[in-house]
């Protein structure tokens, strides 16, 4: 970065979910970087809305007519609200319950898990 380069992440995750627990995530390394460099990333993917709107224009899609699911309220739902989307938070990943309320914004729906979604579906 000293000579010029660009520095660009996907996402600011800190953590991602497993089954033996929390692991870092693309954010973690992001700040690993900055704190050596003092440059901080420009994310390309989540919360960032061109992300969202490149999506729906290769789907022919529309934000008013879909949604976004996802379990990170930080990044997901960040993301679909800010583009104007339905959201969908799932409970299955980095985002308990409880944790709703730290927010200043909230998803549309909070869903124990996708599969409870899939009885919506029409």
């Amino acid at each position: 970065m000293a000579e010029g380069a660009r520095f660009i992440a996907t996402n600011p995750d800190p953590s991602g979910p497993t089954k033996e627990g929390p692991v870092p995530a693309t954010g973690a390394v992001a700040a690993l970087i900055s704190t050596a460099t003092g440059v901080q990333p420009y994310y390309v993917g989540k919360p960032n809305p061109l992300m969202v709107r490149s999506a729906l224009n290769a789907l022919d899609a529309h934000s008013e007519t879909s949604a976004v699911i996802g379990d990170r309220m930080d990044t997901d739902v960040k993301s679909g609200l800010e583009a104007g989307m339905f959201t969908v938070l799932v409970l299955t990943g980095s985002t308990a319950a409880g944790d709703v309320e730290r927010f200043p914004y909230r998803p549309s729906m909070v869903a124990e898990s996708v599969g409870e979604l899939a009885g919506m579906l029409v």
